[in-house]
């Protein structure tokens, strides 16, 4: 974990409540896809963990939808704002058992990590596919930016007006993959536990204190016990989970 000053270049919306905020600062603690990092901002006492979805030397991008008065906050600050940044938070994903074809799913607000992921793959010689999971054609981000990658890219809504209509599930279950990796609330790794076929990674989505792991706060039961999303994962083996 660092923690240091990252000024805004870029803060704006992708969709009606999504947004996309870029960033410049030391991206060094960053070391692997999957991980986050922790926000001060103005007039919250706790931090705000958002999910990294890209990263370079010195630029970092960030991806995160606005669900209450801290992420409102984040989507009306201006470009040159600095921000005080806790960076290289969490475990991030195990690319050594993806396999030659892994599937990448998100949904929601999951979406995001599993771009950077995504890159690394490629980069390994990987021919990742991913599905992407949302309610409605309006919600759809990050589609493009995938497909721009040379992956081919699933989308499944809810309402049916892109894609597969119902859920990432529906698009897995005809797929052929040699692993899994995934980001998004409970119910849809729950659902995706009765479809899918092989071994793979769970990125939990959970309301954090302080981010990294003094205060208990994002504690889930695992099959040995207690695990703790911002210090133990965010990510864990679908067999750590679920068994």
């Amino acid at each position: 974990m660092k923690q240091g000053f990252f000024t805004i270049t870029e803060n704006y919306a992708m969709t009606s409540s999504v947004y996309r905020m870029e960033l410049e600062g030391d991206t060094s603690a960053i070391t692997n896809c999957g991980q986050f990092v922790d926000l001060r901002l103005p007039e919250k006492y706790l931090r705000r963990p958002i999910s990294v979805c890209d990263y370079a030397e010195n630029k970092l991008t960030l991806i995160y939808k606005v669900v209450g008065s801290g992420t409102e906050i984040m989507a009306g600050l201006p470009v040159g704002t600095k921000l005080d940044v806790l960076t290289g938070l969490g475990n991030g994903y195990d690319t050594s058992l993806s396999g030659s074809r892994p599937v990448l799913v998100g949904g929601g607000v999951g979406v995001p990590p599993m771009y950077n992921l995504c890159k690394k793959l490629v980069a390994q010689g990987k021919q990742p596919q991913v599905v992407l999971g949302f309610n409605t054609a309006e919600e759809i981000f990050l589609a493009d930016e995938f497909r721009a990658l040379g992956v081919e890219v699933h989308i499944a809504t809810a309402d049916g007006s892109v894609g597969t209509k119902g859920f990432v599930t529906d698009v897995i279950k005809n797929l052929d993959y040699t692993y899994f990796y995934s980001c998004g609330p409970m119910p849809m790794f729950k659902a995706m536990e009765q479809v899918m076929t092989t071994s793979g990674q769970y990125s939990f989505e959970e309301r954090m204190g302080c981010g990294f792991g003094a205060c208990m706060g994002c504690t889930i039961h695992v099959k040995s016990g207690y695990a703790r999303v911002c210090k133990d994962g965010p990510v864990f083996f679908r067999e750590e989970v679920f068994g």
